[in-house]
């Protein structure tokens, strides 16, 4: 059952994920869709804070609208990259069409800010897009951790987003080649926590060597694994950081 919270105070935090600044979650709470959920942090998360008795999760990873938060970067002066829903899918199947568009109608009316959404559901995406506005601030992205969900990328390139992207994480197989037409940026990274899957670094380097040839910027997050302040984020002896040219699609 899909229920609602009323609560007024923001529920936007700074995060810890080195490609964005801040997270805002005027939905929370999701269900397992492929692969990649089988760990999900987001659900591990929301039931550590529901026996923590925050208010916002008395449902614990059951989907809940946020009512009070839908214009809440209205109220945020400094230009932020925002990543929308961290602890749910805003294109859930579950979530009112009406609640996303009032979502995306916040968002372009805050061209200050850069906002980043990912969505494992690129059917529903693709169902959902035409009736939404598409402001140059908006990323869309899609998850794409497995060859059998790689569906996913022609779905997010029929959405006339002006940032189009990929998060290949938690990567649980080999994908390159990829068809990267339509597509502007790629993160890459591993599982991490108790019961990580193994990434295998052959995976990464196929992915980083069709980015460098396609000129599609490339993100590395992290290896993963149980540790993964032990594992790192440098591949060959450095990080990788780009950011796609948000200016040149403006």
């Amino acid at each position: 059952m899909l229920k609602a919270s009323t609560r007024t105070n923001v529920m936007t935090t700074k995060t810890r994920i080195e490609w964005t600044e801040v997270t805002w979650n005027p939905v929370t709470g999701c269900t397992k869709l492929s692969q990649g959920c089988k760990h999900c942090y987001a659900e591990r998360m929301a039931h550590r804070l529901k026996a923590m008795r925050n208010p916002r999760y008395p449902n614990g990873f059951e989907i809940t609208l946020h009512e009070d938060l839908i214009d809440a970067p209205r109220r945020w002066k400094k230009p932020t990259r925002v990543f929308v829903n961290s602890m749910s899918d805003l294109f859930h199947e579950a979530i009112p069409p009406d609640f996303v568009e009032r979502l995306f109608h916040t968002m372009a009316e805050c061209p200050q800010h850069q906002f980043q959404i990912l969505t494992k559901r690129g059917k529903r995406l693709r169902e959902l897009a035409p009736s939404l506005p598409w402001p140059k601030n908006l990323w869309m992205g899609v998850s794409v951790e497995h060859a059998d969900v790689v569906g996913r990328i022609d779905d997010l390139r029929t959405v006339p987003a002006a940032v189009r992207f990929l998060s290949c994480e938690p990567l649980l197989g080999p994908l390159a080649p990829l068809r990267l037409e339509g597509i502007h940026w790629i993160i890459v990274g591993g599982e991490s926590g108790s019961g990580a899957r193994k990434m295998e670094p052959q995976w990464v380097y196929k992915l980083r060597d069709q980015c460098l040839a396609a000129d599609v910027p490339f993100f590395f997050k992290q290896w993963g694994g149980v540790r993964k302040d032990l594992s790192g984020r440098e591949l060959d002896g450095r990080t990788y950081d780009a950011l796609p040219n948000v200016a040149g699609r403006c």
